[in-house]
């Protein structure tokens, strides 16, 4: 089984490292191809909530739709960046959002 990466900034990325995932901190402009590639490699990806922001919505919106890879967004440790409501977020992702 393949080992989760996590995607975002640097202070997130080094308490994932350390739980055993494996991180990436991109720049804005590879950003795309980091997240092209952990989508290749892992079964599990963890977008930074920063990250996910920098993401067109259309393409977040596909990656969160897609089974395989799972790709979760997940908050940001600094609390920059706040993630939407999680109850209507998990609606949406599993489709019964009404």
């Amino acid at each position: 089984m393949s080992v989760p990466v996590f995607i975002g900034d640097e202070v997130s990325a080094s308490g994932y490292r350390l739980a055993g995932l494996r991180v990436r901190v991109p720049a804005a402009d590879k950003l795309f191809a980091a997240v092209t590639a952990a989508c290749d490699d892992a079964s599990l990806v963890l977008l930074g909530a920063g990250v996910a922001q920098q993401l067109p919505a259309a393409q977040l919106e596909q990656l969160l739709a897609s089974v395989s890879p799972m790709v979760v967004v997940v908050p940001d440790v600094r609390g920059h960046s706040r993630l939407a409501d999680l109850p209507t977020r998990w609606r949406q992702q599993l489709g019964v959002l009404e």
